[in-house]
């Protein structure tokens, strides 16, 4: 099994979330940054872990104070042999924790990366669904819409090809919208994450998430798409490694 998102830095016991994932047949994981150190980070641990790889991009969050130096420090990192998608980058309307032109100037020159890598670009978007689907509508590389939380976005991600990602919220006892959207994903697009150390999922929920627990979300999905757990895993497994490059 593979976590396709979790933020392994933001973890204190790190090396040994990696370990218990193993453990729990999760053999595979993307670990993400969020700014230019904790990127550096990310890297570190994809270099330390034969089975961590990095989706390394700034934050909308940090957008604020995102300089040109820090992208071409991002372009730089990116071209680390680990380094397999940009992200997570997009618009967030919810906190506005950064002027709302400095996050879509920041997520122009992402997505410009992305195209220029020829990388997969990992979404984050919230309370900005239809900015962050007009910021979309002229890139024509991989997408994909991490921690999906947005149903009426689903339409144009399955008209465009993109490939949806389901956290750790989508077992939640009133993601019933959520479950329902995993249903309508094509097999060929469908993803899980933790999101971790966020969005623990329900039988945990309250505590710290860590990606041994994206069998929760898997389980989850795979009950409602009326789907073998272990044939959803295969399926996500050859999804990740088509949408990322993996070995």
């Amino acid at each position: 099994m593979i976590d396709t998102h979790a933020h392994l830095a933001a973890l204190d016991d790190a090396d040994e979330a990696v370990a218990r994932a193993a453990e729990a047949g999760v053999e595979r994981i993307l670990t993400v940054g969020t700014d230019v150190d904790d990127c550096r980070r990310a890297l570190s641990l994809a270099e330390k872990h034969d089975g961590v790889y990095a989706i390394l991009g700034i934050h909308p969050h940090e957008a604020g104070t995102a300089t040109t130096d820090d992208l071409a420090a991002l372009r730089g990192l990116l071209e680390h042999p680990k380094a397999v998608g940009v992200g997570e980058t997009g618009l967030d309307w919810f906190r506005d924790y950064a002027p709302r032109g400095d996050q879509r100037r920041l997520f122009a020159a992402e997505l410009e990366l992305a195209s220029e890598l020829a990388k997969p670009v990992v979404i984050h978007t919230r309370a900005a669904d239809d900015d962050t689907l007009a910021a979309l509508e002229n890139f024509r590389g991989t997408v994909v819409l991490h921690c999906f939380s947005s149903p009426h976005m689903l339409p144009t991600a399955l008209e465009r090809g993109w490939y949806v990602s389901f956290a750790g919220n989508a077992t939640f006892p009133k993601a019933v919208d959520l479950r329902l959207a995993a249903t309508q994903v094509p097999a060929e697009r469908i993803l899980a994450e933790t999101d971790s150390p966020y969005l623990a999922p329900q039988p945990l929920r309250g505590k710290r998430n860590e990606p041994a627990n994206v069998v929760h979300t898997l389980a989850a999905v795979a009950r409602a798409r009326g789907e073998e757990p272990q044939e959803l895993e295969r399926r996500i497994e050859r999804n990740a490694a088509e949408c990322f490059s993996l070995p």
